[in-house]
C-alpha cells in the first residue's frame, strides 16, 4: 500500500514539474499591430505584392546607394549620412502618398459600389450576386477586387469567408464597414436591406464632401510643412559643393550640427503634420 501511494506520490510531483515546461497553446497574434498596418499601407498603394522585407530592403538599398553617391560627390561622411537617411525613407514615404492618393480616390466611389449592391438587390439578385456584378458595372478600380469575390464565393459557398478575403483584398476602414453590415444583414435577415443601402450611400457621400472640403482647405499648412522641412537641406545639397564648406560639417560639431538639425526638422514636421493634417480612418472592423 505505501509503494502505490508513493508511486502516486512521485507521478502527481511529476507531472507538476512537467506543467511547467510543456509549452502552453500558441497565442493568437492580435490584429491591428504594425505589421498588419504596414501591409494594409502596401495593400492601399497597390503593391501588395512587395512583402515588408521586400520593403525594407528597398530602403536599406537606397540608403547605400545614396551614401556612397554623396560620398564621392562631396567627400564628406556626416553629409553623405544625413542625405543616405533620408533617401533611406523615401520608399516608405512614396507607398504612404500613393496610399493616401488612393484611399481618396476610393472615398469617391464607395458610394456608387453601394449603389450598384442596392440596384443588384432591387432586380432580384442574392447579396452574393449583387456583390459580385460591381466587378463587372461598378467602378474601374474596384472591380477586380469583387471579380475574386465572385470567384471566392462560386468557389467555396462560403459568403463569410469570401467576405474575408475581400476585405483584405481593399484593406480599406469605407470597405470594412460596408461588409460588416452585409454580413450582419445577411445573418439577421429582414427586409430593411434595401434601406440600409440607400442610408449608408447617403452618408458616405457626406463624409467625403466633408472631408474633401477640409482637405483642401488645409492643404496649405502641409504644403508649408514640406517646404519648410525640406529648404535646409536643399541649401545643405548646394553648399556640398563648396569645398570649404564640406570641411566645416566634418568634425564633430558639424556632425552634431547636421543630427540636431534632422532631429529639429523631423519633430517640427511632424508637429505641423499633427496640426494641419486630418486624422486617417483606422481598421477597426478587420
Amino acid at each position: 500500500m505505501g509503494v502505490v501511494i508513493g508511486l502516486l506520490f512521485g507521478i502527481g510531483a511529476f507531472s507538476i514539474w512537467w506543467s511547467f515546461w510543456v509549452p502552453g497553446p500558441p497565442r493568437r497574434r492580435r490584429p491591428g499591430g504594425p505589421a498588419d498596418r504596414a501591409r494594409d499601407v502596401l495593400v492601399q498603394a497597390g503593391v501588395d505584392g512587395v512583402s515588408l522585407r521586400g520593403l525594407v530592403s528597398s530602403c536599406l538599398g537606397a540608403a547605400a546607394l545614396t551614401f556612397l553617391g554623396v560620398l564621392a560627390v562631396s567627400g564628406s561622411p556626416p553629409i553623405a549620412t544625413s542625405f543616405s537617411v533620408m533617401a533611406g525613407w523615401a520608399p516608405v514615404a512614396l507607398v504612404r502618398i500613393r496610399a493616401r492618393h488612393r484611399r481618396a480616390v476610393r472615398r469617391e466611389l464607395w458610394p456608387e459600389v453601394v449603389d450598384n449592391i442596392a440596384s443588384g438587390v432591387r432586380a432580384g439578385l442574392s447579396l452574393p450576386e449583387a456583390l459580385g456584378q460591381v466587378g463587372e458595372r461598378g467602378p474601374e478600380p474596384l472591380r477586380p477586387a469583387f471579380t475574386a469575390f465572385a470567384l471566392d464565393y462560386r468557389a467555396s459557398g462560403q459568403f463569410a469567408d469570401a467576405l474575408d478575403r475581400l476585405k483584405d483584398r481593399l484593406a480599406d476602414p469605407v470597405a470594412d464597414r460596408i461588409c460588416e453590415a452585409l454580413r450582419i444583414t445577411r445573418e439577421v435577415g429582414g427586409s430593411d436591406l434595401g434601406r440600409l443601402l440607400r442610408s449608408l450611400s447617403s452618408f458616405l457621400r457626406e463624409d467625403a464632401r466633408t472631408r474633401a472640403e477640409l482637405e483642401a482647405r488645409q492643404s496649405w499648412t502641409v504644403n508649408g510643412a514640406r517646404l519648410a522641412v525640406a529648404a535646409p537641406w536643399i541649401v545643405l545639397a548646394l553648399l556640398a559643393s563648396r569645398p570649404e564648406s564640406v570641411r566645416a560639417y566634418d568634425s564633430g560639431v558639424g556632425a552634431l550640427v547636421l543630427a540636431t538639425g534632422g532631429a529639429v526638422s523631423v519633430v517640427a514636421y511632424r508637429v505641423m503634420l499633427l496640426i494641419g493634417r486630418l486624422p486617417e480612418e483606422e481598421r477597426v472592423l478587420r
